[in-house]
């Protein structure tokens, strides 16, 4: 079973993106905390010692329910630095050569109804070929819609999508990248840009 949890949260000036999921592939329960799409940190829950003892999926989403809360209490509270992952943990040392995900043509004008986004996947620098993009593209005038791309022998990929230029400043695009069983999220808020 597949779950997760996203939560936009603002405390003082600064809007905090939460991103909870439960990481099959490494047997943890994972929360990232975004500021204007960059990851600032985390906090992660192995639970592979548990399976042992017949750690249903119910019980995993509880697990990730409650982590989630936490470091949304965390940031309300104005403690966030206090419950995020300082030790050196796989998850941590693997940080250090995390994907990252560039929006190439951020300034980009939206022409024809449509808006085309320039992505580009890194690892330590360089383009990755081959890693697949999930986005996300949500607006306040209609349901969420999702599209699969794929980056090129550069790292970069290309998608357009269709959006009425009115509704751009109130919409958002969340791209998650996924290579070698790692991924990277990024939120990238859309904005009408004045001439």
């Amino acid at each position: 079973m597949i779950f997760g949890f996203n939560t936009d949260i603002k405390q003082g000036d600064t809007v905090y993106h939460v991103q909870s999921e439960a990481r099959e592939s490494e047997l943890l329960l994972q929360t990232q905390v975004f500021v204007r799409g960059r990851c600032i940190g985390k906090r992660a829950t192995p639970y592979g010692d548990k399976l042992a003892s017949g750690f249903t999926d119910q019980q995993k989403e509880h697990g990730l329910r409650d982590q989630h809360r936490l470091v949304l209490d965390a940031i309300r509270d104005g403690r966030l630095d206090e419950i995020l992952d300082k030790r050196e943990t796989p998850e941590t040392l693997a940080a250090i050569k995390e994907l990252d995900v560039q929006w190439l043509n951020a300034s980009s004008v939206h022409a024809d109804r449509n808006l085309t986004m320039r992505l580009r996947v890194t690892e330590s620098g360089s383009g990755v070929p081959g890693a697949r993009l999930t986005v996300r593209f949500a607006r306040p005038d209609a349901a969420p819609f999702y599209a699969q791309v794929v980056t090129d022998p550069a790292g970069d990929t290309e998608m357009k999508i269709e959006v009425d230029e009115s509704s751009l400043p109130d919409s958002s695009v969340l791209v998650q990248a996924s290579y070698s069983g790692r991924t990277a999220t990024r939120k990238f808020q859309l904005r009408k840009v004045e001439a």
